[in-house]
């Protein structure tokens, strides 16, 4: 082969590899800090809303009984498509009382300012058990394996996008943290062609079909001081999905697993992000 060819060779590959580290996916570091009183304060700002809005249901299938909150968007007409969101809790917010699992990320869908301009339904179940359960792989990462009641869930949006036909089925979003996180991870492993979006905050990760999530829209974001659920698994997979260019990982250098979801509570910046993505 003529060192000409060699170069020609050589010149294809890297324009290749630019290619793929052009269209690949993000990642951000934000120096955020938030002390105790941004702590708070923002977290008052959501959890002095009223929740009313969002009515008590229970859903069932045959041993398996999910209590679950529905909100509706405010101006709902049946002439308009509107998104679903389904949210989910962290292991604090386990029980069967169908109040305890409305947390700051299903409150935000209840801020003033969100509710008129970000209308959607909005599913938050409660699981009376560990929705999502951790063990070390071969590599020693922690992993995520899905609850039984997990697998039921997608049942039970078939139901409510039955109910509600107006749902746009090219719109349904997962968002969580710590364990719901892993819980919204888990969902989006196991039917990916359902969900457009995830967003998934201090998770323990799933990387039981990585193939099928490979362009999936994602945002991860985790706290680099996280010392309960470890920053090196969503970095990890994050590097196992290098070539998702629809994913973005958020590093947040001075965050923990308690206030990594306090710089998102008084902002729009989740449902905005969510809103922009489709199927």
């Amino acid at each position: 082969m003529s060192k000409r060819n060699i170069i020609e060779i050589l010149t294809i590959i890297f324009l290749i590899l630019i290619a793929n580290f052009t269209f690949a996916q993000t990642k951000e570091f934000r120096e955020t800090t938030v002390d105790s009183l941004t702590f708070v304060n923002n977290r008052n700002s959501v959890n002095n809303l009223n929740t009313d809005f969002y009515v008590k249901k229970t859903f069932t299938k045959k041993n398996i009984q999910i209590p679950y909150r529905l909100l509706k968007p405010k101006n709902n007409s049946s002439d308009q498509k509107y998104p679903l969101i389904i949210t989910f809790h962290n292991s604090t917010r386990i029980g069967n009382d169908n109040e305890n699992q409305l947390e700051p990320f299903a409150k935000i869908w209840l801020r003033p300012e969100i509710y008129n301009k970000y209308q959607c339904y909005v599913i938050a179940p409660q699981f009376s058990k560990r929705s999502s359960n951790y063990k070390q792989n071969i590599d020693g990462i922690q992993i995520s394996k899905p609850s039984e009641d997990v697998f039921a869930l997608l049942e039970l949006i078939k139901n409510i996008e039955e109910e509600y036909p107006n749902i746009d089925k090219n719109r349904i979003y997962l968002i969580g943290y710590s364990m719901g996180a892993s819980t919204a991870q888990n969902l989006l492993n196991i039917s990916p062609n359902k969900f457009a979006a995830i967003v998934s905050v201090a998770a323990i990760p799933d990387f039981s079909n990585l193939k099928k999530i490979s362009k999936k829209n994602i945002w991860l974001i985790h706290g680099e001081k996280d010392d309960e659920n470890p920053y090196m698994g969503s970095l990890e997979l994050f590097n196992k999905l290098f070539l998702n260019k629809n994913l973005t990982f958020t590093t947040f250098s001075n965050l923990n697993h308690n206030n990594i979801v306090i710089p998102f509570l008084i902002t729009e910046e989740i449902p905005k992000w969510l809103f922009e993505k489709h199927k």
